[in-house]
């Protein structure tokens, strides 16, 4: 009898805690597969519901999972606010962590790009940051800005030339120098990089990174002259497809020839990614 009822308290001890991790589980794999299929709205309400009951062990990384929901969103300034949240709580995770410095900086330059310039501080600051790739995201944002607002990113620029061995982000670093301080492009790098004006360009570079990522995962160097007959070759199909998301192929082309060679374009993509585009 007493083994029976051991057995019988064991059983109720273990039972609700099995219980309870199972509907845990259950509860992330809903919101990550909410996130995932792009609904958004319901995907931070059901981050935020793990966040408030604190049940699971992944219940901190539901602070990085509610700012990227409202980032997604298009809700800027609160997803600013939740990353800062998310990193004031000290995470383990250090590429969680990565990854929300990332964007904080991508988005307090997308502030600043609006119209509220206050927000660039927050990228300025990341310049000093101890994490190499952070601190490099931050100098390339911050040139995107133009001269008055980027120069202050001119030191870690330099820094990407005289350590970094990756062609693609030293030859960002370049570009980006050219834009915010040409005087501080070294004279070696200069001599081996294209003048801005004064020739025809003839290669488009396309280099597409994922959210966050230093390195891209898609480069493409095209002959000028092939790149003019593709677009022109495009497909009425493909071109109305393309303005439905935002994008007009054939003005985008054509802005893009009156540009000098080494001048960049970038295009933000809604999801975080980024799409720039050269001509040598």
């Amino acid at each position: 009898m007493r083994k029976r009822l051991l057995a019988l308290a064991l059983a109720a001890c273990v039972l609700p805690a099995t219980a309870g991790a199972q509907a845990d589980a259950e509860a992330l794999r809903q919101a990550k597969a909410l996130f995932f299929d792009r609904q958004y709205e319901e995907a931070r309400a059901a981050w935020q519901g793990i966040l408030d009951t604190g049940g699971s062990g992944d219940a901190p990384a539901a602070l990085y999972w509610v700012a990227r929901c409202s980032e997604s969103l298009g809700e800027s300034e609160r997803a600013l606010a939740e990353y800062g949240s998310y990193l004031a709580a000290r995470p383990a995770d250090r590429a969680l962590a990565e990854e929300a410095k990332t964007s904080r900086i991508a988005l307090s330059v997308k502030l600043a790009k609006a119209g509220q310039p206050a927000h660039v501080k927050l990228a300025r600051e990341a310049l000093a940051d101890p994490n190499r790739t952070v601190r490099y995201f931050a100098a390339l944002q911050l040139a995107s800005l133009g001269p008055e607002l980027g120069k202050v990113a001119v030191p870690v620029l330099q820094e990407i030339l005289a350590k970094e061995k990756d062609d693609d982000l030293v030859e960002r670093a370049k570009l980006a120098l050219l834009r915010v301080d040409r005087s501080a492009l070294p004279a070696a790098a200069l001599a081996a990089h294209p003048k801005p004006r004064g020739r025809e360009a003839a290669w488009v570079r396309i280099r597409i990174y994922e959210k966050g990522e230093s390195k891209p995962n898609v480069a493409i160097n095209l002959p000028v002259a092939l790149a003019d007959l593709v677009f022109k070759a495009l497909p009425d199909e493909a071109i109305a497809d393309l303005r439905k998301e935002g994008y007009d192929a054939r003005s985008f082309w054509q802005a893009l020839k009156k540009t000098g060679p080494a001048e960049i374009l970038t295009v933000e993509g809604k999801d975080g990614e980024r799409i720039q585009v050269w001509l040598e």
